[in-house]
């Protein structure tokens, strides 16, 4: 068994620092318990160790108090029953009293409260089986007229068995319907809720002082603000391969579907791709383990069952298969060799189309990119080299003008989004982050003085464009050098995290260390970066966005911070800044656009009756829906095609199709302006 003693603990922190929206930091387990060792799983021992790492480096809190700790129990409760079908408020009560004082060394350490509260859950998980079992008995009728107001966040828990029963009966309402609406037959339907009633509970059963404590110190991580957290070895580990986009596999996208593992799409140069024995839907029913033998998987925890199937490259796994339907109906067993897998669905791509601008016609590049995505490991693959290298393929292909599409980029690198910001200016700011130290700014500047792209440029946002899309769109946007085109204003987030790796694959901690600031002085939490010509998007409602979460950090202002020499007025790498009364201009002709476009139209509309109903669920309106049974087809339509006919679904996005036009509208005004 591999150990490190807390003095390597705090070593290993210091060489493990990387980024997302995250910068470098020095982050210390500031006490270390004597002769203390870590093992290869969590310990209650460390939980107070963990804590004061998370207290000694966070942005604003840096002590336990009675606050902090209704804030962790809070947040505790909800991982327990988000959806608040279980737990009575007499329980929610005793769990209080089970973490009252959890601050407290000894009980910390001690953690049989976790034991406690984990008992209690599993009770109340199996009376709640038993009204399953008997409202979707043989007699059951799917009332199609329930209907129940639900928002967990304004919810009071059920005073009483009754009550919760009672709710509970027209939430099952709902489960059936979704099923049915599927056109899967009510007996069938009543027996997938029924079971997945039953895989909770087991699931529940088979959790692991480790998950109960990874639990708990996400609570600790979120009582600090909405971005701290802490991640689990798996979570961890998706996390890496998100960021770096490889992982080593077979090449094939899971999910979980009433105890099945399915896949959902193979990778394009994959094992399963290029085995051929695999297909979109097919169920992996049993995976060999490290002994060769066979392990029934139906049931598992996909994250388990993802867990056998990874593995290092040129290792092999075999896969139990069972198909339902088209060629090669029945069982089948795969041997798969695993290999590093590249995920270039994630990766920045760039498309061309042609617009017709005052009778001539202009080449527009759209470039997709998802995600600031960057591999620590030396010469890992980077969101700011892949986008640099797509921005010189539009100069060679003389494209006239640039969409940028952040509109659906939660964020990532903050390292690439300063470069990125640099591609379009030739020196300076791009954002400016703040520390625990009052007046303690730092300053990350653009120091390469190549521009490359100084042709018009338009950026498409979106309300979950987040963190790192939000200091590119709003540094850009402060030196007037793009156009922010799409939802009324981006997500809001405006903090900066580091994340710091657990030795022995224990997990990882993310702390919120910082806030940042785009050159114009502002911070772009909870306002986030507004848009000039503004698209309806199906994200623009109250509830999405960084000011609606809990304990949500306040925003705050410095002084500008604009660089001079990031402007470039002749010559060479030459750009215009965006006018005030250009972008009138294409407010109005985007305006005229957009309430003659019926997907626009049908935006607003779903808005309108999404804000009327509020959280009111009708089960009529979901067997009556038969645009969501489209939407859902199309869907699983999408997850098998290809590449192609991917980007072929993409371009036919209404905010893709506006954000091009107002590209060609700029690319006419600034003809018109230099003409």
């Amino acid at each position: 068994m591999r150990k490190a003693s807390m003095k390597s603990v705090r070593n290993l922190v210091k060489k493990s620092l990387f980024v997302l929206p995250f910068i470098f930091a020095t982050l210390v387990f500031q006490s270390r318990p004597s002769q203390a060792q870590l093992g290869n799983s969590l310990d209650c021992r460390f939980v107070s160790v963990i804590e004061n790492a998370y207290l000694g480096n966070h942005l604003k809190f840096n002590v336990r108090d009675k606050a902090m700790q209704d804030r962790v129990i809070e947040q505790y409760i909800k991982r327990l029953d988000p959806v608040k079908i279980y737990l009575l408020e007499s329980d929610v009560k005793q769990v209080n009293t089970l973490m009252d004082k959890v601050f407290d060394k000894t009980k910390a350490q001690d953690c049989a409260f976790l034991g406690e509260i984990q008992k209690l859950i599993v009770k109340r998980m199996e009376e709640r089986l038993e009204t399953v079992k008997k409202v979707l008995d043989n007699k059951y009728k799917l009332d199609n007229k329930a209907e129940f107001v639900y928002d967990p966040d304004h919810k009071p828990f059920p005073k009483t068995s009754d009550e919760a029963q009672e709710f509970l009966t027209k939430y099952l309402h709902f489960q059936v319907a979704n099923y049915v609406a599927t056109d899967v037959k009510l007996n069938e339907a009543k027996e997938r809720v029924i079971k997945s009633y039953e895989r909770m509970i087991k699931r529940q059963k088979e959790r692991k002082l480790d998950d109960f404590l990874a639990d708990y110190l996400d609570a600790f991580a979120r009582s600090l603000d909405p971005h701290s957290s802490f991640f689990s070895r798996d979570f961890y580990e998706d996390f890496n391969i998100n960021m770096s986009l490889s992982l080593e596999g077979i090449g094939a996208t899971l999910s979980q579907q009433d105890g099945f593992t399915v896949v959902e799409a193979l990778v394009p140069g994959g094992a399963a791709a290029k085995s051929s024995l695999i297909q979109p839907q097919d169920r992996i029913v049993a995976v060999s383990k490290k002994d060769g033998k066979m392990e029934n998987v139906i049931d598992m925890d996909l994250k388990d069952v993802v867990k056998m199937i990874r593995g290092p490259k040129g290792t092999k796994v075999t896969l139990s298969i069972l198909r339902k339907e088209g060629a090669g109906k029945g069982k089948h067993t795969v041997v798969l060799t695993r290999e590093k897998i590249n995920l270039e669905d994630e990766a920045a791509s760039i498309t061309y189309v042609d617009r017709d601008v005052n009778g001539k016609k202009k080449k527009i590049g759209i470039i997709n990119f998802p995600s600031f995505y960057s591999d620590n490991k030396r010469g890992g693959r980077t969101s700011a080299a892949d986008l640099k290298k797509l921005v010189a393929e539009a100069r060679a292909a003389k494209a006239d003008g640039l969409v940028l599409d952040l509109s659906n980029n939660g964020g990532g690198s903050l390292d690439d989004a300063v470069k990125i910001g640099g591609l379009f200016i030739k020196t300076g700011n791009i954002v400016k982050q703040s520390s625990r130290v009052e007046g303690r700014e730092q300053s990350l500047a653009d120091t390469e003085e190549e521009v490359d792209w100084a042709g018009p440029l338009v950026i498409l946002v979106s309300r979950i464009s987040a963190s790192a899309s939000e200091i590119v769109s709003g540094a850009l946007k402060d030196y007037n050098r793009a156009v922010i085109v799409g939802g009324d204003h981006t997500f809001g987030k405006g903090s900066v995290q580091t994340v710091v790796q657990v030795p022995n694959d224990l997990g990882a901690l993310k702390i919120t260390v910082g806030m940042f600031f785009t050159p114009g002085g502002y911070s772009t939490q909870h306002r986030g970066v507004e848009s000039d010509v503004v698209l309806p998007g199906p994200f623009s409602t109250d509830d999405v966005g960084e000011k609606s979460l809990d304990y949500s950090l306040p925003p705050k202002k410095i002084d500008p911070f604009l660089s001079k020499d990031a402007y470039v007025t002749e010559g060479e790498g030459a750009w215009m800044m965006i006018k005030p009364e250009w972008v009138k201009t294409l407010k109005e002709k985007s305006a005229a656009r957009v309430a003659k476009n019926d997907d626009f139209k049908k935006i607003i509309d779903d808005l309108e009756k999404s804000k009327q109903r509020g959280k009111l669920i009708k089960v009529s309106e979901i067997l009556n829906d038969s645009e969501k049974k489209e939407k859902d087809k199309k869907a699983k339509k999408n997850r098998m095609a290809s590449k192609e006919e991917k980007n072929k679904e993409y371009l036919k996005r209404a905010d893709i199709q506006e954000a091009t036009n107002v590209m060609g509208d700029l690319i006419g005004v600034i003809e018109g302006k230099l003409n």
